[in-house]
């Protein structure tokens, strides 16, 4: 692939001409080459872009200020979002207030949002989600497309978008907290994908073209699913369930907590056995703020509500 990403880009589809996209700016490289090649395929018209001010950092004004200057020079309307900072999770925050603004911004204007994410940060979270959690997911990666979200560097690897930058004369800035190994991410970016490297030269071109036969082999599961579940009533018979081969109940599980947690919904299938004992009646913890609810025999995802004392994750109906 070329210094120039623009024709590998339009022929990806998920940047168009005069299609409305918000693109999510932090002032990084990544973020910098999308909304360049956002502006030379959709029109500068058609761009927005939203940068989140966190106010976590030191150089937080400087990113603010760059990302202006850079919105200036290419015609973009910009939108700053400065929130208020919680206790708790940080990163889950930042996460939320991002897509969520960006959410807003694309539904007032019909757009897409647009991601940064490359083929670099693919293989570093499905490295990531190997790790962190069990089932087939984790080897499913980001989508290119998810709803109004798309990603349209996703085939693209680090190296690439830095040759495009280079090219084109685009500067960026360098985010200091991304070397630090505090942070799950960079320890796998710095250390796992390192040493995969030095185990294989093909090792990233080889997980990525995993993710993508997994993605396809996916869409054939998740219509068998989808059948198993329909005939097995709303909410489904539990016992229905439990009579079908336990890789299919497993995955019909899974698909009834995503239905009911989103994207936040927890990896379940180490449970199935467990939420099968329930029988016609009761209630399990699952994790991810889902509880697996059995009433009449039927099963259903429901949030978990507050508890006091617990000890078991094991409780009535």
């Amino acid at each position: 692939m070329s210094a120039d990403l623009e024709p590998a880009i339009r022929d990806g589809g998920l940047l168009r001409p005069r299609r409305p996209v918000v693109v999510l700016l932090s002032g990084g490289r990544d973020s910098v080459c999308l909304l360049d090649l956002a502006v030379r395929i959709a029109g500068p018209q058609a761009v927005s872009a939203l940068h989140v001010d966190y106010g976590l950092r030191d150089a937080a004004a400087q990113d603010a200020r760059f990302c202006a200057e850079l919105c200036e020079t290419l015609g973009v309307e910009l939108a700053v979002h400065r929130p208020r900072r919680p206790e708790g999770n940080l990163q889950a925050w930042a996460r939320d207030q991002r897509y969520t603004q960006a959410a807003k911004l694309a539904l007032g204007r019909g757009a897409d949002v647009a991601a940064g994410h490359t083929a670099t940060d693919q293989v570093e979270t499905v490295l990531y989600r190997l790790a962190a959690s069990p089932g087939r997911r984790a080897l499913l990666g980001m989508a290119a497309r998810d709803g109004r979200l798309v990603r349209p560097l996703l085939s693209v690897g680090r190296e690439q978008v830095t040759a495009h930058c280079e090219a084109r004369g685009l500067r960026w800035r360098e985010d200091a907290s991304n070397a630090s190994e505090d942070f799950a991410r960079n320890r796998t970016r710095h250390g796992l994908v390192a040493e995969l490297r030095r185990l294989h030269p093909a090792a990233e071109r080889n997980v990525l073209r995993t993710v993508e036969l997994l993605r396809d082999e996916a869409d054939v599961l998740d219509a068998a699913v989808a059948a198993v579940l329909e005939e097995a009533g709303d909410p489904p018979e539990l016992a229905r369930l439990g009579a079908l081969a336990p890789a299919l109940a497993r995955l019909s599980m899974q698909a009834l907590a995503d239905r009911a947690g989103g994207t936040g919904a927890p990896a379940i299938g180490h449970r199935t056995e467990a939420i099968l004992a329930l029988g016609p009646a009761g209630a399990l913890d699952v994790g991810g703020g889902l509880r697996a609810l059995v009433e009449g025999g039927r099963l259903r995802f429901v949030p978990t509500p507050p508890r006091r004392g617990a000890r078991s994750d094991r409780v009535p109906a």
